[in-house]
């Protein structure tokens, strides 16, 4: 008798996990979702005037944009590492910060390096390492 429970258990349970429809696969955010995320975080921290929001806003929708088009149509977080790619990302992200630190005073700008690690996202286990070194031939 318990073995019967337990195979009527066991097969409800299979039913139950095999009836789920299949997830689509993860949509990478907007640029309006990042835009939105980016303000928020930055408002929090440094509490910016109009006309900085603005000036920043500008600056981040520019460098969204622009690494969409440096990373195609794969998103950074599952493209392999290609030191080519990563090196004008990191450009990129220098330019970004420069732009940026014209607009806010020194204060603001230490804060906003502070708040800057919180919008990247987090990076899969394995991308902190660089990529294996070619075979030998």
């Amino acid at each position: 008798m318990k073995i019967k429970i337990i195979l009527a258990t066991l097969m409800l349970f299979g039913i139950t996990t095999t009836a789920q429809p299949p997830q689509e696969p993860h949509k990478p955010p907007t640029v309006e979702e990042r835009l939105k995320k980016t303000n928020t975080i930055l408002q929090k921290e440094m509490q910016l005037n109009t006309t900085q929001q603005t000036a920043v806003k500008k600056i981040f929708t520019n460098f969204f944009n622009t690494a969409d088009k440096l990373h195609g149509n794969e998103p950074p977080s599952t493209a392999t590492i290609n030191p080519t790619i990563k090196a004008k990302m990191d450009n990129l992200i220098k330019e970004r910060d420069e732009e940026v630190k014209k607009i806010l005073t020194q204060e603001q700008y230490k804060k906003y390096e502070t708040a800057a690690k919180k919008l990247h996202p987090p990076k899969p286990t394995g991308q902190n390492e660089p990529p294996p070194p070619p075979p030998l031939q």
